[in-house]
């Protein structure tokens, strides 16, 4: 199959001696793929080390996420436990649009309770999982590259255990993969979708010439429905997840041995399964449901930055943004990503590696996508450079088994690359051992003292509301317990959330902004109690928790038509009568 292609060919005039490459002591580099996955191992544990502190401070990322994104993707399972539903009407309710990471929450919390500590240990396991399918994909490709080195045994891949070194050592893939954010469950779908892909190509080739026919056919079946599946995960997981179908597509396509009545076939039925159910979905739950959650989710992030006007100065922003991932990492994937693309285009049987194109699509389309959203959150990356990574361990691989074979001037550039990989792993370990050395807890502890303060008004005055709004409700809520409803963003207006909510709590970064005082202040008096030191970032290091006091004859101006919401029976109360935190928590 042509899908066996490589990257590099370096020699145009020895093709002959690829067939049968004199493969260097096998098991010596054996031991040094064992000695590379017991690294891997060790550091791939130290992810699960303080999983309740915070996020690196004093790093080189800049990200608000930390502040709100693991209580807002999650907020369905932690109102399902807290509010008996998993959404609460006219708040801020993304799960109706990206609702597998919420369940993957909410069978967790069936066994662990409401946790930020089991939340975040779950992404660090389906990290883990992702190094374990990317070795698997790599080490796939390196095998069928070059079947004959791997009959006897003798050859052994480093490019595989490579990739997955990278990853574990990164201080910025240790950062981001222990925040129970979305995209470290779309990373591991995004290698399982290239993994499903290449087999059910394989499988549609297969049924296509193998006997029995149909129990191939079967097969091959199995493995389109299987895709569709994966690639409704995707969507479903983090919306963005679309721009990694050209990659899969792509890889289906190679699969196929580019046959294009297989991919049809197969392409068909991966589609169709999709859309059967993607489109029950929508029909059975969203639209009847939940549109407005649906729509909103997209209403609030549909913008973009990029005009002809700014076109190359957000491209500009967008490519040095990436040095986020590291910059040794970002410098080597832009010397991989075009040694990969010259090779492709300078050698045409070499077009044929899927793989490496899937990996070049991945790259470019989700590239495109944070271009075209001009919205640089360091978190963004983190996707894109799952791929790139790989992509880096590919000509790593292809450079270094050139040498078994080859002429001796090609091994002084495969001791460099070799040299490269190994000091950008080392720098990566050295930073994040640094993090695990020394974690702090500033959010934890804000959190806890606020839920403190909140307590002790409920002991001296039952009647008093413990619901706290803010932006950072759903991470709260998270941590303490605390119902919550957002200060920002929800399908129903501000005023008319609070009207209808009433919360007796309000929990703000660093200063209270005018539109949330406008919203406030005809229905309470705002009172400030507390503030918690947490954090590093200028904008948001200080948490200051208001108390919301009901005026005695709240007004509400001029009167004007707003839209009916029925609360959760839980939440249906009048000023003074919410339930308290034991009774929510019973």
């Amino acid at each position: 199959m042509t899908t066996n292609a490589t990257i590099p060919d370096i020699e145009q005039d020895a093709p002959a001696r690829i067939v049968s490459p004199a493969v260097p002591s096998g098991s010596g580099l054996r031991r040094v793929e064992w000695v590379l996955l017991a690294v891997v191992a060790i550091f791939y544990l130290l992810h699960f080390v303080h999983l309740s502190a915070d996020f690196p401070n004093r790093s080189p990322w800049s990200e608000w996420a930390k502040y709100t994104d693991e209580g807002w993707y999650g907020a369905a399972a932690i109102r399902h436990y807290q509010l008996g539903r998993w959404d609460v009407p006219g708040d801020f309710n993304p799960a109706a649009a990206v609702p597998v990471w919420p369940l993957l929450e909410l069978a967790l919390f069936r066994v662990t309770g409401v946790s930020l500590v089991a939340a975040r240990a779950l992404t660090v396991v389906l990290f883990g999982l992702t190094l374990v399918c990317s070795y698997i994909l790599l080490r796939r490709w390196a095998e069928n590259r070059d079947p004959a080195a791997f009959a006897g045994k003798g050859a052994v891949p480093l490019g595989p255990a490579a990739a997955v070194l990278l990853l574990a050592t990164s201080p910025f893939f240790f950062a981001f993969t222990r925040l129970a954010v979305l995209e470290t469950p779309l990373m591991l779908l995004g290698v399982v979708g290239l993994l499903v892909a290449q087999n059910a190509g394989t499988a549609a080739v297969t049924a296509k010439a193998a006997m029995p026919r149909g129990w191939n056919r079967r097969r091959a079946l199995a493995w389109a429905a299987l895709l569709g599946l994966t690639l409704v995960g995707l969507v479903l997981t983090k919306t963005t997840g679309v721009f990694l179908f050209p990659a899969i597509l792509w890889m289906l396509w190679a699969a196929c041995d580019y046959r294009l009545r297989l991919f049809a076939a197969a392409g068909a039925a991966a589609v169709g399964t999709a859309a059967i159910v993607w489109g029950g979905y929508m029909l059975l739950l969203v639209r009847p449901h939940y549109l407005a959650d649906y729509r909103y989710l997209f209403a609030a992030n549909e913008y973009t930055g990029i005009t002809m006007a700014t076109f190359w100065a957000v491209v500009k922003n967008t490519f040095e943004s990436a040095e986020l991932l590291g910059k040794a990492i970002f410098w080597i994937g832009v010397v991989s990503i075009a040694a990969a693309v010259i090779f492709l285009a300078a050698r045409r049987h070499l077009r044929g590696d899927g793989l490496a194109v899937s990996l070049l699509l991945w790259v470019g389309c989700y590239t495109a996508f944070l271009a075209y959203h001009d919205n640089l959150s360091p978190r963004y990356y983190q996707t894109m450079g799952l791929a790139l990574v790989l992509l880096i361990a590919m000509v790593f691989e292809a450079v270094w088994s050139a040498t078994a074979w080859r002429a001796a001037r090609f091994r002084l550039l495969a001791a460099g690359a070799a040299t490269a990989l190994l000091l950008t792993a080392a720098f990566g370990a050295a930073e994040t051992i640094g993090y695990v050395r020394h974690p702090e807890y500033t959010f934890v502890h804000a959190a806890e003292r606020l839920r403190d303060v909140v307590k002790r008004e409920q002991l001296r005055n039952p009647a008093h509301s413990p619901m706290v709004l803010s932006i950072s409700g759903a991470d709260l809520s998270l941590m303490t317990g605390l119902p919550s409803i957002c200060d920002d963003f929800g399908t129903m207006t501000l005023p008319d959330r609070v009207e209808t909510y009433r919360p007796g709590w309000f929990a703000a970064w660093n200063y209270v902004e005018d539109d949330k005082m406008e919203a406030l202040a005809p229905m309470y008096r705002v009172v400030r109690v507390a503030e918690f030191p947490a954090f590093d970032d200028p904008d948001r290091n200080l948490l200051i928790l208001y108390r919301l006091d009901p005026r005695e004859s709240p007004g509400r101006g001029q009167a004007r038509r707003r839209r009916t919401i029925r609360a959760p029976r839980r939440l249906q109360t009048r000023m003074g009568e919410q339930p308290t935190v034991k009774q929510l928590e019973h």
